[in-house]
């Protein structure tokens, strides 16, 4: 029988106040050792399907038992659900039920976008992600814990002030961690950020990603490159501009008496001071791993063994 939010039989659960790549364990052995995994695959046992939500069907990845505490893991632009693959064994075997799914307008969810409305808008923008996120949270029972990635990181803060009631905890990875033009922080092409249009700053984004620049492992840049065949671009040009103008919640989620977590990088787009400080602000923990923007990938045993003492607080 699968523990209740615990961590695995048999492994020390960690001190809440020791997260990160600074405790020297057998999830940061493991994760030191990651093959280049098949991206395509989901892991034994995951169950795919779609959910539908105010915008449209959004493909799912999700595996557990339906009955425990729930995980929902939220992708950024150009990311999918398969972003958290190598996190939902881990966090299942601990007594949790784990769902993602690609957000609307990107890779299997692509058909999603706010055309399908009542009545219909012209462009994605933060009501529709944040509505698509509440739908999740209450087709289930309680309160769910809450992974938002990068620029799904913003869509959850924003659904967190709208429906504070449907959160468990709120986990935001590789956050950006400054409000107004989230981009005007990341390092080297900030300065020019607030002058690229939607439609320019979309396709620099996409061009750096399939370029390979940060050189991640051949089977991981082949499923990328193959997901933006799917994914429209006005979704990424849409949200391009909607991170320009990042809300800033920072008040209402320091107000928030709710386990807070802020994950990132020691390479991130972002200066990690930039992450202490928003952390800081919410006063939320933080940990740092090692490797770039995708601690989910490069580090999931690591992420998932934070998440879960984090988790077990709360039961």
């Amino acid at each position: 029988m699968a523990s209740t939010g615990r961590n695995l039989p048999g492994t020390p659960e960690p001190d809440p106040g020791v997260f990160g790549s600074g405790l020297i364990d057998e999830a940061a052995r493991l994760d030191a050792a990651l093959p280049d995994v098949d991206w395509f695959a989901p892991p034994a046992g995951a169950v795919r399907g779609h959910f539908r939500a105010p915008s449209g069907a959004l493909a799912t990845l999700s595996m557990g038992d339906p009955a425990n505490p729930r995980v929902l893991m939220i992708p950024g632009a150009t990311g999918s659900k398969e972003d958290f693959s190598l996190m939902l064994p881990r966090l299942s075997a601990a007594g949790y039920f784990v769902l993602s799914c690609d957000i609307a307008g990107q890779y299997e969810s692509a058909g999603a976008g706010p055309e399908n409305l009542k009545p219909p808008r012209k462009h994605y923008d933060y009501r529709l992600f944040a509505d698509d996120l509440i739908a999740l949270l209450e087709s289930g029972e309680g309160a769910a814990h809450v992974v938002g990635y990068s620029f799904a990181a913003l869509v959850a803060q924003v659904a967190f002030a709208q429906r504070p009631e449907l959160f468990r905890s709120l986990t935001l990875l590789s956050c950006p961690p400054e409000p107004g033009n989230s981009f005007r922080g990341v390092q080297r092409i900030g300065r020019f950020s607030g002058w690229a249009s939607g439609r320019v700053g979309a396709a620099l984004m996409i061009w750096g990603i399939r370029s390979n620049i940060v050189r991640v492992a051949p089977n991981r840049i082949r499923f990328v490159r193959y997901r933006f065949g799917f994914t429209r671009r006005k979704s990424v040009s849409d949200i391009f501009v909607l991170m320009q103008h990042a809300p800033d919640l920072r008040p209402v989620l320091a107000a928030a008496t709710l386990p807070k977590f802020v994950a990132v990088g020691e390479h991130d787009l972002w200066p990690l001071a930039l992450h202490r400080r928003f952390a800081q602000a919410i006063g939320a923990k933080i940990a740092v791993y090692r490797g770039g923007h995708s601690p989910s990938e490069t580090s999931p045993h690591q992420m998932s063994r934070d998440l879960i003492a984090l988790y077990a607080g709360t039961e």
